[in-house]
């Protein structure tokens, strides 16, 4: 398959060469358009006042691709509109360095990459492993990298996926002797309670530091949800759409008197 990889964690991390590798010892043919740096939690933010520059990179056995100054929705619609010679057959971004579940889908760069490329009619699939974003050394992405790549393949066995859907797939980042299976599931709901620790800098100026946040899960317990499956030790894969419209509000608010 002709594949367009991107990530929000920039070209130069180990997640996106672990899975650049993975496919092309498949035999795909992969075409990397990322960020030249981090751009963690932006969301689908898109460069409007700035232009999007871009650099090519070469890492010898490690990766090579197209470096844009810009964010990772910015780097699939430049690919696709741009820089590509071909529409791709599959797009996929990742692999993340964090979960992506629950509400924190809305946050993630690595999402919104692929989000970017259904509502281009792409299939897209997002990578994300379940590890500590404080955590110290080096962190083997191989075994996401190798499931990933299988998982292009029954997506591929299936014809894709239908318009607007693509998929957000986790998994834990333990042991993958430890892995329980492959569950498919809903989005958790999350309550958060964001913290925030107030500091003064040598110029008695006042800020503050976010700390992470605390998470608990409001679905009822019987109901599986990626958060929970995914701390279970299982991989995670739950289809997601970009359209936000709430159809059964609809009918509700035609009946409310809205004056001009």
């Amino acid at each position: 398959m002709n594949i367009l990889l991107t990530n929000d964690d920039g070209i130069y991390a180990d997640g996106i060469s672990a899975m650049y590798q993975a496919l092309r010892q498949k035999g795909h043919e992969v075409v990397v358009v990322a960020p030249d740096s981090e751009r963690s939690a932006v969301g689908h933010a898109i460069t409007v006042s700035d232009p999007l520059k871009v650099a090519f990179v070469d890492v010898e056995a490690r990766i090579r691709g197209y470096a844009i100054k810009g964010t990772p929705a910015d780097c699939v619609k430049l690919a696709v509109n741009a820089l590509l010679e071909r529409k791709p057959d599959l797009v996929i971004s990742g692999i993340n360095r964090g979960a992506n579940t629950g509400y924190h889908i809305i946050y993630s760069g690595t999402v919104s990459a692929a989000t970017e490329a259904s509502m281009f009619g792409l299939t897209a699939i997002a990578v994300s492993l379940d590890v500590s974003l404080r955590k110290s050394g080096a962190i083997d992405y191989n075994y996401a990298a190798q499931f990933a790549t299988r998982l292009c393949d029954v997506v591929a066995q299936h014809g894709g996926l239908p318009e607007g859907t693509l998929l957000n797939v986790n998994v834990p980042g333990g042991d993958p002797q430890q892995i329980k299976g492959v569950r498919i599931c809903k989005q958790a709901r999350f309550h958060q309670a964001d913290e925030y620790e107030k500091r003064v800098d040598p110029f008695e100026r006042i800020y503050y530091w976010p700390k992470l946040e605390q998470v608990r899960v409001t679905n009822p317990p019987e109901v599986e949800v990626d958060y929970r499956l995914l701390k279970a030790g299982f991989i995670v894969v739950t289809p997601i759409q970009y359209d936000l419209t709430d159809y059964k509000m609809i009918s509700q608010l035609q009946q409310w008197t809205i004056k001009l």
